[in-house]
């Protein structure tokens, strides 16, 4: 909902973008000034302040991030929104770390914008604005959506060593995010330790986690450190947390809950300082619905979550991530990088990718070493990925035909279109809703409207009950 009365400041060099920023807050009975450069904001600030800064990040005179930083200096609790063309995980973070409250990758949509605004004033007071030197952040590609929500997590987090739990399907990359948030982290120069729970013996999972005493058991012939003690002031990473035994998930409470644990065999308590991100391509939730996970372990590990979206929800970085992984392939043979064809790269866009990114990536080396030119055509594709094509656009309309033919064949009464269409838009705000997980700016893009108009048709077709 917006907020009414607020101050908002706009600094861009491009008047077309200060013009509908203009516009927008107007209409929402908000009082917006401009500035076409840094420099003129800041003579203005010596004659008053506004309640909101929204700020472009490429500017003549200094960058939206210099400018943020130096308001901060003098008034940390203004809160600041970012415009940016670039929506790399390198620019989320280095904005966040800024101080910004949030950033808007171009292009936005005003209603966006304008809703930012609000929830940037109505919490001006808990904005935090430490800065620290971003670290070298390990590249993740994606420019789609799905992807942005995960770059703003990680920039949200960049300031906390909170526990964070990651889901998403295999091979979704769920550890490069883990690396991207210990890397972005107050932790980002201690050691980060990866370890595949479902990769070790179950009987062996509990000497790998917290090491083990001379004589423990038969072939402990010296004391061993754990994973724990190996990060300890560190990053601990637990891949497949969904399928660890009820009794170590039991040791692991006490670890998260207290800060320390026993060496198998030992008798003194060990202290440890760290944190723990553990990802599953498991639906906790209802592991714990069937006794298969603590409920108590589940809570403390799902602080926060961050969800590695699937490859074929992503289909704008397909390409991206293709070349990349072929420039990388190419570098590790010591051979000659590859192209794409535009018929492979078609092909590549309409597969459905199964196995995410893990499965793109082993392609392109196969591809790398296998295909016979400098560029891959579509006879060097192996036969699941040669055979993918477009689905049909008019695919889903075949049942809509049925029902047609069979509503006109029994003589109905009222028109066609009066009952099809809101059983028609019914059927996308929930699937949107339930996509955006009940965030309606979210589902309202996905469905090509304004927040408004999302709201006016729920409340028209009789939805109120959605979140």
């Amino acid at each position: 909902m917006a907020t009414p009365g607020l101050s908002v400041w706009i600094v861009d060099d491009d008047e077309s973008v200060r013009w509908v920023l203009e516009q927008a807050l107007k209409q929402a009975n908000m009082f917006p000034r401009s500035f076409e450069s840094a420099a003129r904001f800041f003579r203005g600030l010596e004659q008053d302040k506004p309640d909101v800064v929204v700020t472009d990040i490429r500017m003549p005179d200094m960058t939206g991030l210099e400018l943020i930083e130096k308001l901060h200096s003098t008034d940390p609790d203004i809160p600041a929104i970012v415009i940016t063309a670039h929506s790399d995980l390198e620019s989320a973070v280095a904005t966040y770390k800024s101080g910004a409250f949030e950033y808007l990758p171009k292009p936005f949509d005003v209603d966006e914008a304008v809703e930012l605004v609000s929830r940037a004033a109505r919490q001006r007071n808990k904005v935090k604005t430490h800065s620290v030197a971003a670290p070298g952040a390990r590249s993740i590609i994606g420019k789609a959506p799905a992807m942005q929500e995960v770059f703003k997590a990680i920039g949200r987090l960049s300031r906390s060593s909170m526990t964070v739990l990651i889901t998403g399907e295999s091979g979704t990359g769920k550890e490069l995010v883990a690396r991207a948030l210990h890397e972005n982290s107050p932790r980002a120069e201690n050691v980060f330790v990866a370890l595949n729970t479902s990769a070790i013996a179950s009987e062996l999972l509990e000497s790998e986690l917290f090491g083990h005493e001379k004589g423990a058991f038969t072939g402990a012939t010296e004391r061993r450190l754990g994973r724990f003690e190996q990060a300890d002031g560190g990053t601990l990473f637990l891949d497949e947390i969904g399928d660890m035994s009820t009794a170590l998930q039991t040791r692991l409470l006490r670890v998260l809950a207290e800060g320390e644990f026993f060496r198998v065999g030992g008798q003194v308590p060990l202290k440890v300082d760290v944190r723990v991100i553990a990802a599953t391509h498991q639906d906790l939730a209802r592991g714990v619905e069937e006794g298969r996970f603590r409920e108590d372990l589940y809570h403390r590990l799902n602080v926060m979550r961050i969800e590695a979206p699937p490859l074929r929800r992503r289909r704008e970085d397909i390409i991206d991530l293709a070349r990349f992984y072929l420039d990388l392939a190419a570098s590790e043979l010591g051979v000659a990088v590859k192209s794409l064809s535009e018929g492979a790269a078609t092909h590549f866009l309409t597969y459905d990718w199964p196995g995410n990114v893990r499965e793109l990536v082993n392609l392109c080396r196969r591809l790398t070493v296998t295909a016979a030119g400098r560029e891959i055509v579509v006879q060097d594709l192996p036969a699941e990925l040669a055979g993918a094509s477009p689905r049909p656009e008019n695919e889903w309309t075949a049942g809509l035909e049925q029902w047609a033919e069979d509503r006109m064949t029994r003589n109905a009464s009222s028109p066609l279109l009066d009952e099809a269409m809101p059983a028609f838009e019914r059927t996308l705000i929930r699937i949107a809703l339930k996509r955006s997980r009940g965030k309606r700016l979210e589902a309202a893009k996905l469905l090509g409207w304004g927040r408004n108009t999302l709201t006016r048709k729920i409340k028209e077709l009789g939805m109120e009950e959605v979140p």
